[in-house]
């Protein structure tokens, strides 16, 4: 995470860095897909209910990191607390915008587009996709070879087809 630590030992967090917008990136597609594959399909659809809660549970599990960061951060008679802490969770965006995706399909579904089944499907292929975007970018921006950044991508990949599989047998 981009910050420094002052002499009073204070956390400042200053602008996002590659590794947040990676962790926030990759943590918010896998809790995308995992709360996609979770939603019941035995009860009656709800796309509009089941996209806003989706996003409403990514805006909690960033609020929750970023807070957490921030308090492991406090120092005795530190000042500003609470401005470092909202600057902290406001810099976990990464990991709300990461569910859009899945939440725009769930939109889609909402809307009478397509069903809430095939908004999911979409959903998990979107974000295995970026799953391996997310992979292979971090790898190429480390500079690593173009080998070595698909086998990261593909690593990645396993997130979301772990998810998948774990859907498919559960149903």
């Amino acid at each position: 995470m981009s910050g420094s630590t002052a002499a009073g030992g204070t956390y400042e967090p200053r602008r996002i860095s590659r590794q947040q917008l990676l962790f926030g990136g990759v943590y918010g597609t896998v809790l995308a897909s995992a709360l996609a594959a979770a939603l019941d399909e035995n009860g009656t659809p709800n796309a509009s209910y089941d996209a806003l809660w989706i996003f409403l549970s990514a805006v909690a599990a960033a609020a929750a990191h970023g807070y957490a960061h921030a308090i492991a951060h406090w120092a005795p008679h530190t000042r500003r607390v609470t401005a470092q802490t909202v600057r902290s969770v406001l810099h976990e965006w990464p990991l709300v915008a990461a569910v859009l995706p899945t939440v725009a399909a769930l939109l889609g579904a909402a809307l009478h587009w397509w069903t809430e089944d095939h908004a999911v499907n979409t959903a998990m292929a979107i974000n295995t996709a970026a799953l391996f975007g997310w992979g292979l970018w971090t790898a190429r921006v480390a500079r690593q070879s173009w080998a070595t950044a698909c086998r990261v991508g593909a690593m990645d990949v396993l997130l979301g087809l772990f998810i998948v599989a774990a859907n498919i047998l559960s149903h």
